[in-house]
């Protein structure tokens, strides 16, 4: 005997056919125990309104003729919704929610407001809908239509898509970097500010601003802001390249500013500061896209000219304020008529000096500082005013004096001692105001001068030939030759060695060396400084072998000393090439050429100390140090090539992720602290296993099989970390289910017994985890089962750290 439909709300009122054979006259209809109004009978059907009612119930007809079978009618609870997925969205609907509750399996709708769409189901306790489009934006209410009736009880709210109606500025450099400020409306909640396809860091200041950073790019971008609501309309940003400078001409000027500067280089359309230093021009002209034509403003000192656009700030050019210099001395202020008198000027405001001129004469000169030059003079005669010239304008003028030069006809005597103390009686003219007589380099001892015409010197110590001069305001006599007469003798040259390559400085020790005109290492001639009668300072040139070493003057050639040039050592290994930021370990280099090593260097540190094994080996002990360093080895001939050498900090171990695994082994587990790079080993306990270094602060390893704990470290170079514990759990083991069975709609609670339950991550039934679980006690787990898949046996299990256990069977009915 049929009956439709089977179901229906536990507050009664559905309208129920039950259709068979003899059913006209009918008495009674009952659902369960209670009656049911009859509305209409015929011999083959009877249709009634349910009463109200729970759970299944067997319904059955009374007729003159007696009772009927009984048929199952069900009564279904209403729906219970707890949650939806998403709670806002699009007015214009389209986005999938998922709502969970209670009782879903028989809905047929849910309603949105007045929209409402067909859902899918996916359990009683779960189910998915296509949201409708909503008819404004605002918060309506949720609700589901079952079997049991319609529940309300859940908000979702429509939201409109942004709006954008100004973006400020709407241009900026190719390389990113602007704050751009958007206005429009429905900004609050947005997800994302796009500059074309490129997402960009942004903030939400109000519902109507956003303050974002324009991405680097080029051309132009479409800007559009996307919320919950949809994303907005665009409006576009124009990326500039920032200009570039290459020239400024002229690039310094007078402090009063006030001067045209013709900039030049790329970019200038548009341009909207030109800037000396931090202060804007007088003004500027755009005269093209590769010229600006800027009127300096005042200043002082140094400035750097920019020219800004929208593309940014160009690169800065350096340009020159420059005061009047001033004029206080110059010394000497009198020199001979040929010219060629150095002469220092001292006052301020030297430093952009253009010109030195002697009356209109321009001259050669050197800006020592801003307060003095040195100028060579130019021939003249008479007196000259002298002025310097710089972007600031011209000094005043100094005179000075041109003077004839003195002449020299006698020497007499002209020779002497080398020990000197010779009064020598010169002639000549042009002696009154003589400021030096010289023997050579050498001044004499005295001088006086008797008259313009003559002058007593006292010849001082020398050897060999010497010109005798003469010098006054006027400039330097011709010279009259003076002779000594000794050999000089060479005594100490140190060092006596030195590298093939050359470029060492000698100090060779000994007597006559005052006029000495040349330094030879064999036949090689010599760059030298005589220091002194009894010193020279030379340079050996490249060579190999022995040299011998001479020194030369007027009075001949000295006793040779030998000269031994020695091969630069050269570095081929170090052993190890790393090690700890203490030092103290052994570092065994090979090379060649290490006999006589002077010293072992990691980079500017000194090795602790080193021991020359042989001519190709040397063991040295590392000083401390960090980071990279270059190791060479010193001799005679010099510093070898260098060799790396990096100090490896101890790595940390902070975590061991996870750190519970089987007691198989074979687990991955993640390991993260510092100073990884160069990891050696990563040891659990003693137990050396492979790993994966994926960053300096983090290593993937494979857990050796074990029991209890394990100490977990890494080695590297610098040494061993420290320890984190890893713990070896056993296998769950699954004894018993109470009960076995249960509906295949899920919620039945089972209670599983066995062993080494603590810490379960999961259980489950069949392929689906259970709703819930509790672990009781390491040997007792409740859980409620999930929905069946179909109805018959699934295989339960528990999942650990240490594995999962074995299955026993749960059926669905």
């Amino acid at each position: 005997m049929p009956i439709s439909p089977t179901q229906g709300p536990t507050g009664g009122g559905t309208v129920v056919t039950i259709t068979g054979t003899n059913l006209g006259g009918a008495t009674a209809v009952r659902f369960g125990t209670k009656t049911a109004a009859i509305t209409a009978n015929t011999p083959t059907s009877v249709t009634v309104v349910a009463p109200s009612g729970s759970g299944a119930v067997p319904v059955t007809v009374t007729t003159s003729g007696g009772t009927s079978n009984p048929v199952s009618f069900f009564y279904v609870g209403l729906p219970v919704k707890s949650t939806l997925s998403a709670v806002a969205g699009a007015v214009a609907g389209g986005n999938t929610v998922t709502l969970t509750g209670v009782g879903l399996s028989t809905a047929t709708a849910v309603h949105f407001g007045a929209a409402s769409a067909v859902p899918t189901v996916v359990n009683d306790r779960q189910l998915t809908v296509v949201v409708p489009a909503g008819a404004a934006a605002g918060a309506v209410g949720v609700s589901v239509t079952s079997a049991g009736g319609t529940n309300n009880g859940l908000t979702y709210t429509y939201v409109a898509a942004p709006t954008l109606a100004t973006i400020v500025p709407s241009a900026g450099p190719t390389a990113g970097g602007t704050s751009v400020v958007l206005t429009g409306t429905g900004f609050t909640g947005a997800t994302s500010v796009r500059f074309g396809a490129t997402a960009v860091p942004f903030a939400v200041n109000s519902a109507t601003q956003i303050t974002a950073t324009a991405p680097a790019g080029t051309g132009t971008a479409s800007v559009t802001v996307t919320t919950v609501g949809g994303t907005s309309n665009g409006l576009t940003y124009t990326f500039g390249a920032a200009p570039t400078l290459s020239s400024a001409v002229p690039n310094s000027g007078p402090t009063a500013g006030a001067n045209s500067v013709v900039l030049t280089g790329t970019g200038f359309t548009g341009a909207t500061a030109v800037t000396f230093g931090a202060t804007p021009a007088t003004s500027f002209t755009v005269d093209s896209a590769t010229q600006i034509t800027a009127t300096a403003p005042a200043g002082t000192g140094t400035s750097s000219v920019t020219v800004t656009t929208v593309g940014g700030p160009s690169n800065g050019l350096t340009y020159t304020y420059a005061a009047v210099p001033t004029l206080t001395t110059i010394v000497p202020s009198t020199g001979p008529t040929a010219g060629g008198t150095s002469v220092v000027l001292t006052g301020t405001g030297f430093t952009t000096a253009t010109a030195v001129r002697f009356g209109a004469t321009a001259v050669p000169f050197v800006v020592g500082s801003a307060t003095q030059i040195t100028a060579t003079a130019p021939a003249g005669t008479g007196t000259a005013s002298v002025t310097v010239t710089s972007p600031g304008g011209t000094s005043n003028g100094l005179t000075y004096t041109y003077a004839a030069a003195p002449t020299l006809t006698s020497a007499v005597p002209n020779a002497g001692p080398t020990a000197g103390g010779t009064s020598v009686v010169l002639t000549g003219t042009g002696f009154s105001g003589a400021t030096a007589v010289a023997f050579g380099a050498i001044p004499a001892t005295s001088f006086t001068v008797d008259s313009a015409t003559q002058i007593t010197a006292t010849a001082p110590a020398g050897t060999g030939t010497a010109s005798v001069t003469v010098t006054s305001p006027g400039g330097t006599s011709n010279g009259l030759t003076y002779t000594y007469a000794a050999v000089p003798t060479l005594t100490t040259i140190v060092p006596s060695a030195g590298p093939t390559a050359g470029g060492t400085s000698v100090v060779l020790t000994g007597t006559g060396f005052t006029t000495a005109t040349a330094v030879r290492f064999g036949a090689t001639a010599v760059p030298f400084v005589v220091n002194s009668a009894t010193q020279i300072t030379a340079t050996a040139p490249a060579g190999t072998g022995t040299a011998s070493v001479t020194v030369t003057t007027p009075g001949g050639t000295s006793n040779g000393l030998t000269y031994t040039f020695a091969a630069a050592p050269t570095l081929t290994s170090a052993v190890p090439n790393s090690g700890p930021t203490a030092g103290a370990n052994s570092v065994v280099l090979t090379g060649t050429g290490f006999t006589g090593a002077t010293a072992v260097t990691f980079g500017a540190t000194p090795a602790t100390s080193f021991t020359v094994n042989s001519a190709t080996q040397i063991t040295a002990t590392a000083p401390a140090g960090t980071g990279t360093v270059s190791i060479t080895v010193t001799t005679v001939g010099g510093a070898s090539n260098g060799f790396t050498y990096t100090y490896v900090a101890a790595p940390t171990l902070s975590t061991v992720v996870p750190s519970t695994g089987p007691v198989a082994g074979n687990t991955s587990v993640v390991l993260t602290g510092t100073g990884f790079t160069t990891a050696t080993a990563v040891r659990f306990g003693a137990t050396a296993v492979p790993f994966v270094v994926n960053s300096a602060t983090q290593i993937t390893a494979t857990a050796a099989a074990g029991t209890g704990t394990a100490a977990v470290t890494v080695v590297n170079p610098g040494g061993t970390s420290n320890a984190v514990t890893y713990t070896y759990a056993p296998a769950p083991v699954l004894s018993s289910l109470t009960p076995t069975v249960g509906l295949l709609i899920g919620g039945t609670v089972v209670t599983l017994t066995g062993s080494n339950f603590t810490g379960a991550t999961a259980v489950r039934f069949g392929a689906n985890p259970a709703i819930s679980f509790t672990v009781n006690s390491n040997t007792q787990i409740t859980a409620t089962t999930p929905a069946g898949p179909l109805l018959g046996a699934v295989s339960v299990t528990v999942t650990t750290p240490g594995g999962t256990s074995n299955g026993l069977t749960f059926t669905y009915i």
